[in-house]
């Protein structure tokens, strides 16, 4: 059982387009970021392999072929953004190689959001032409209220982004027993602040993800300082930072950080 981070980028991804600052000349391969995005790997109790992404990046095919990622199972999505949606076309790859549709799990808005942008894929009858286009099914969650993936708890965590609702998730063992040290797990990307209610969710886990955009504040991001101090509050025995823009380097944040909470980069596997 693996947990991948496909990606660990802002929206811009690292380098950013015509930036010569020290985070995009670097030469350290941590400081190439493509955006942000996770997959859980692992073995069923059947001996099935089964694989769930978080989120589908606009880099997804290039994240999938890093991890020679052969299928897709589900995918869950944290919110509708350009950054967490636009890899969507890509699986249709992975329904042509199993044979099979993809369960895709979003909240209200952003299921809307993906049929409005997707409506090739949603409302494939009305194309011009016939198209090879994903097989999806859409299933609609809620906070607080748990999906089963074989063998995997799945359960939606309440979180801001700014004023916009979106969705964390924590991943516990359900069925089978796991050597994996890296659970429960908890995955909060684009955070700006979480709920009161949200924290009992996030109590126990061994392993934290959290958004950590960069030193200085911003309105819909924690900064390195608000996110080490929720990493406190939560005390995982592990924390790892994402969605860092190229304000972070990474060499010289990573030291200043306290024990136990580390900077994630692209291709980091937990397992």
């Amino acid at each position: 059982m693996r947990f991948l981070f496909l990606g660990t980028g802002t929206s811009a991804g690292v380098p950013v387009i015509a930036c010569e600052c020290a985070a995009c000349t670097s030469g350290d391969p941590r400081d190439r970021r493509t955006r942000t995005g996770a997959a859980v790997v692992w073995t069923d109790p059947t001996g099935a392999d089964r694989v769930v992404l978080l989120d589908a990046t606009p880099d997804l095919r290039q994240q999938a072929l890093r991890h020679d990622l052969r299928r897709c199972d589900a995918i869950l999505f944290t919110h509708n953004h350009v950054d967490h949606i636009f890899g969507l076309d890509e699986v249709r790859r992975f329904n042509a190689v199993m044979g099979e549709p993809i369960d895709i799990f979003a909240d209200t808005h952003t299921l809307d959001a993906l049929r409005r942008v997707y409506k090739h894929v949603f409302d494939a009858g009305t194309n011009v032409n016939k198209s090879f286009v994903a097989t999806l099914l859409p299933r609609r969650v809620s906070p607080f209220e748990p999906v089963s993936l074989h063998g995997l708890r799945f359960t939606p965590i309440p979180l801001l982004h700014g004023r916009l609702p979106i969705l964390g998730w924590r991943i516990d063992a359900e069925k089978h027993a796991t050597d994996a040290d890296w659970l429960p797990l908890a995955y909060c990307t684009d955070v700006s602040a979480i709920p009161t209610d949200a924290w009992p969710l996030l109590a126990g886990v061994r392993t934290l993800v959290l958004d950590a955009l960069r030193q200085r504040k911003h309105p819909t991001h924690l900064t390195i300082d608000q996110a080490v101090s929720i990493a406190d509050r939560i005390a995982a025995e592990r924390t790892y930072f994402v969605h860092m823009g190229h304000e972070i380097v990474h060499a010289e944040v990573e030291e200043s950080l306290p024990t136990g909470v580390a900077l994630a980069f692209d291709g980091l596997e937990l397992g």
